[in-house]
């Protein structure tokens, strides 16, 4: 129960924060939220966006499952959360841009490239991560000289860009898009360095855009 006890004890600093210090933010937020950004990323605990942006309640609407995948547009099956959450964000909330937030030693796609699938033993991960096999098999083919970690880094960007693609395939982004109305955004937390890299179309690479922190440097 300690983690419990601790999750309270934070609550009760986000309360004296927000609802004791200052009231304002949640003055407006009591009535509606108003984010501009969907920001789609990893269950994995170390990742929490709002931590690594540092933002405030309200900034960030924000969709995770393992892998941060979006799934291909489609309209059969009944249960669509990640579809569902986009609509949302992109329809009624009219976000500005979608961020799709991959990071390293991501456990999805590491199992995506062991080849861990459906029939595997587990009932939803292989399916779920089979999204992204058209990056796992670029990865094979481009790259069949490098390391198993070199590949696995390699997927987890590549994956990314899976997702972008994949949100182009539902029509309310893409003509959002085609007005210049939403800008799609691919980013990269690596966890091993503390840097932050960011999807470069014209380039087809991702470029830092934080740096790997010097030893004993202060932000």
């Amino acid at each position: 129960m300690k983690d419990i006890e601790k999750f309270i004890g934070g609550f009760r600093r986000f309360q004296h924060k927000y609802f004791g210090e200052d009231t304002k933010l949640f003055e407006s937020l009591k009535r509606r939220q108003k984010p501009k950004t969907l920001l789609i990323g990893c269950s994995d605990s170390r990742v929490d966006p709002a931590i690594l942006t540092d933002c405030d309640p309200g900034d960030l609407f924000v969709v995770r499952n393992v892998a941060n995948l979006v799934p291909p547009f489609e309209t059969g099956g009944q249960y669509h959360g990640v579809s569902a959450a986009i609509e949302y964000a992109v329809k009624s909330l009219k976000v500005r841009q979608i961020v799709v937030m991959g990071h390293s030693a991501c456990g999805g796609i590491g199992a995506l490239m062991a080849g861990d699938d459906a029939s595997s033993g587990t009932d939803f991960i292989g399916s779920w991560v089979s999204i992204a096999d058209p990056a796992r098999q670029r990865v094979l083919a481009e790259l069949d000289y490098k390391s198993p970690e070199a590949q696995v880094r390699a997927c987890e960007m590549a994956a990314i860009i899976v997702s972008l693609d994949n949100l182009m395939s539902f029509p309310f982004v893409s003509e959002r898009v085609a007005a210049g109305e939403l800008a799609l955004i691919g980013w990269y937390f690596d966890i091993q360095q503390g840097a932050l890299y960011q999807f470069d179309p014209e380039q087809n690479a991702f470029e830092a855009v934080v740096e790997a922190p010097e030893a004993g440097s202060e932000a």
